[in-house]
């Protein structure tokens, strides 16, 4: 919600800040996807997607209206800020819709080939340059993929389907992100980023609708949008404390806390596979990022 400002990366302290803020982040992030995979037995999925957007926009603009005023839905590119948006929304879609068929593990892990799509994905979309060090990487973080879903060895559930997709439609949104990053504050990004998810949604609202039955689930659809919302700062204030090459490892927790949760709250653990599987994912972006900032630096 908030601009980073220029960090002091040479401060440990603030180094163990940032690192303990993307960790939160990120297990709010777990309890979202928990609370939808909950609210999944009785609501429609549409209808859980729409509460995550609207309660995080209202919390957005109760953050940013005193302080910037209507100048923050100032943007010098409308199209891209709403492309973006919605390609937010169908990744959130496509997410709520495999969790609440696939363990949190299994969801989370193939999520993760995510910055390896983005990497493949820069070369036609911006124009950058990828070694075969890189696409080595890509092609060993997909191998990953293969053995969590194994192919061949058992019938392979359709919503696996939906994961790779929202991978996909991930690593767009975070290519249209980086287009935007150099053209808007944000502050604004952050703003249009919920608002047009809620706003989109709205229409089909009424088709959709039920009333939670559970003051439990009455909770989970309004705590959706602090989870998302609340998650999404403590990843944009996490950078404030550390450079991306020290928190990128740390994103990783994600896979942590979806364990930890689909455990305690259904009953799931991941088998050898999906561990091994998650591994190669694991390594294979961590390289893949680790490339990137050496050719960064030889520039």
């Amino acid at each position: 919600m908030v601009a980073p400002n220029t960090p002091n990366y040479l401060d440990d302290g603030h180094v163990g800040r940032g690192i303990l803020l993307i960790c939160g982040g990120f297990l709010l992030f777990a309890f979202l996807d928990t609370s939808a995979k909950v609210l999944s037995r009785d609501l429609d999925t549409l209808q859980i997607v729409w509460a995550r957007f609207v309660g995080h926009a209202v919390l957005v603009l109760l953050v940013l209206l005193p302080r910037k005023g209507p100048r923050v839905f100032a943007t010098s590119n409308l199209r891209l800020q709403i492309a973006r948006s919605v390609l937010l929304v169908m990744s959130t879609v496509l997410n709520f819709t495999a969790v609440s068929y696939l363990p949190l593990t299994t969801t989370a892990s193939i999520f993760f080939t995510a910055p390896l799509l983005v990497a493949a994905l820069s070369v036609p979309l911006l124009g950058e340059t990828v070694g075969w060090r890189r696409w080595s990487a890509i092609a060993v973080g997909f191998i990953g993929v293969l053995v969590i879903i194994r192919p061949g060895a058992a019938e392979v559930h359709w919503a696996v389907g939906l994961c790779l997709g929202n991978a996909l439609v991930a690593a767009l949104y975070s290519i249209a992100t980086r287009k935007l990053a150099a053209r808007d504050h944000s502050d604004t990004t952050s703003l249009y980023s919920p608002l047009v998810g809620a706003v989109i949604l709205l229409p089909i609202l009424p088709y959709v609708w039920s009333a939670p039955e559970t003051l439990t689930n009455w909770a989970l659809l309004l705590g959706l949008g602090v989870f998302g919302g609340v998650g999404h700062w403590l990843v944009i204030i996490a950078h404030r404390y550390a450079g991306a090459s020290v928190l990128a490892p740390f994103t990783y927790s994600a896979i942590l806390w979806m364990t930890i949760s689909g455990y305690l709250v259904f009953g799931d653990l991941p088998d050898q596979w999906t561990v091994v599987g998650a591994a190669i994912v694991i390594a294979s972006g961590l390289y893949v990022f680790h490339r990137e900032q050496v050719r960064k630096a030889e520039r």
